[in-house]
């Protein structure tokens, strides 16, 4: 079967975010940004509007405060930043793997967004509730899975919805061999790599239409300014006196 029809849904009121957690700056060539092309060019071709960041390119301070220019930083490039995060419907965190691992770039972004988990939206929820994430990783050597794991409970933990196979990724041949983009490394006609990358995006643009429709996650039993004002949604609190 090679015709699948039309996509169930119109997307183009949507946003979407990618944070490159690369460690060059720019202008170096970035693995990552190989594996990115590839979703971005999906969304885009449905009408989503698609933000970039390249991380390592702001300063982002180190901390897990909102504004770390009020604990003694400097600068702080992260304020700035988290209003585009806010705008985005769809959040893809997308790094490199070093020592089996994700980026400190990645886990800087982590914490930052973490930093900012404790705000609230307009309905007393945490404020990135309503929004769905997923990831992409490069690299030549072990680690895919492991970073993808680290990321997306992360995603999830502060808010994110996360889809079905919300994950893609690409390494060659473990050891000093080549990166996605370099010449012969056989990355960017990954069969495997392709349509994992395809499937992630096009579960990311599903799910955040359904939240988009739906008005957001419900407002029952989650809400965070509700338990403090008192409201336990049907959890059984007995008074220990």
């Amino acid at each position: 079967m090679t015709d699948t029809g039309q996509p169930p849904a119109r997307y183009d009121d949507l946003r979407a975010l990618f944070v490159n957690c690369t460690l060059k700056r720019s202008p170096e060539v970035s693995n990552t940004q190989g594996l990115i092309d590839i979703s971005r060019g999906i969304l885009a071709g449905h009408g989503v509007a698609v933000d970039e960041i390249r991380a390592v390119d702001h300063d982002i301070a180190t901390g897990v405060w909102p504004d770390m220019t009020e604990h003694g930083a400097t600068s702080d490039a992260w304020p700035a930043l988290y209003e585009r995060v806010m705008a985005a419907d769809i959040l893809v965190l997308a790094g490199p793997i070093w020592l089996g691992d994700n980026s400190s770039v990645t886990k800087r972004v982590i914490e930052r967004l973490y930093a900012c988990s404790s705000l609230l939206n307009d309905a007393g929820q945490y404020a990135y509730y309503g929004r769905v994430g997923g990831c992409l990783i490069t690299g030549n050597e072990d680690g895919v899975k492991h970073c993808a794991m680290n990321i997306l409970y992360s995603l999830q933990h502060l808010g994110y919805v996360i889809p079905p196979q919300a994950d893609a990724g690409w390494i060659g041949e473990v050891g000093p061999g080549a990166s996605y983009l370099d010449p012969g490394s056989g990355g960017p006609e990954n069969d495997f790599t392709n349509r994992n990358t395809t499937f992630m995006t096009w579960n990311l643009m599903h799910l955040a239409r359904l939240l988009k429709d739906a008005g957001g996650m419900p407002a029952y039993g989650n809400q965070r300014a509700g338990w403090d004002a008192g409201c336990r949604f049907d959890f059984e609190n007995p008074d220990y006196r």
